[in-house]
């Protein structure tokens, strides 16, 4: 598979079925070589890409991220097998560990030690029991990784590493920790708007989500962030860190500066202006690679 350098990460839970089908066309037709779609507790992200394989030619889908907690490591192998054969070859298996809030407190699982926890599942996947039509070439499977330990297994057990909520900073430190080789898909959130404080306001309501949960916390303390970068919905520091924002120029630089720490592939999430979910489509069309 040719991930190629620059993809879509966004939700799509807002649309329906022939919405989500006309924007997965848009995307392809702009030339963006993928699209990732997260899970959160909204609809199934499996579900929703092997409908939109069905609507499109090109396009590969990912998962960004599935979560482990979700489905047991043998019905995530049938996944596994099963898109890999019916999109043609265009999926690519994001897994994570999630977050313990999420995990604990809406799922109502125990959360255990992210990385072991991470390696006996990708184990019990390989050892499943799968009697269906095989695919001709297996989807590569990628990793939410953020730190060391993490970053490690991603380059072990996986094709590479799909962090997340993460600057270009992180993309350098991720390279130099995988190597040459895994893949490396990093996500960016971008932002059309030039004006400092409304584009900080904007971001935050963006931000809002992620900017509590531990694990991302503590990866950004590993980037030099601080607890008070945390407070008030982020410091401006952390918001430009996070978010790219400005003109397409200033967003285009962003992603060139992930390209050039060593990023494969850059999955950009534009987001509304005015906060509302769902991408922002016009920002897609201006920053196409197709009209590049």
């Amino acid at each position: 598979m040719e991930l190629g350098k620059l993809g879509v990460w966004t939700w799509l839970d807002g649309m329906s079925g022939p919405e989500t089908a006309d924007f997965a066309r848009q995307v392809e037709r702009l030339g963006y070589s993928a699209l990732w779609v997260p899970e959160a507790v909204g609809r199934d992200p499996f579900t929703t890409l092997g409908f939109l394989a069905a609507q499109t030619e090109r396009l590969i889908f990912a998962t960004g991220i599935a979560n482990i907690y979700a489905r047991d490591p043998m019905t995530m192998h049938a996944i596994h097998k099963t898109l890999a054969d019916l999109s043609g070859g265009r999926f690519v298996l994001g897994l994570g560990v999630s977050h313990a809030p999420l995990v604990t407190g809406v799922r109502g699982h125990e959360y255990k030690r992210p990385v072991a926890t991470m390696r006996s599942y990708l184990e019990a996947m390989a050892d499943s029991l799968y009697q269906g039509h095989e695919p001709a070439e297996e989807a590569p499977i990628v990793l939410a990784a953020l730190r060391p330990r993490m970053l490690g297994l991603a380059a072990e057990k996986a094709r590479g590493a799909h962090p997340y909520f993460v600057p270009p900073e992180h993309t350098a430190r991720a390279r130099e920790l995988l190597g040459r080789g895994p893949w490396l898909c990093t996500e960016q959130m971008v932002l059309r708007e030039s004006s400092p404080s409304r584009a900080r306001e904007i971001a935050r309501g963006h931000m809002a989500v992620y900017v509590s949960l531990p694990n991302y916390q503590n990866n950004l303390k590993w980037l030099g962030f601080e607890d008070a970068d945390f407070q008030d919905g982020g410091s401006d520091r952390l918001v430009d860190a996070i978010v790219a924002w400005g003109d397409e120029k200033a967003i285009q630089a962003r992603i060139q500066q992930h390209w050039d720490a060593g990023a494969d592939h850059v999955c950009i999430q534009p987001l509304q202006a005015e906060r509302e979910a769902g991408p922002d489509r016009a920002l897609l069309e201006a920053l196409a690679p197709a009209g590049s």
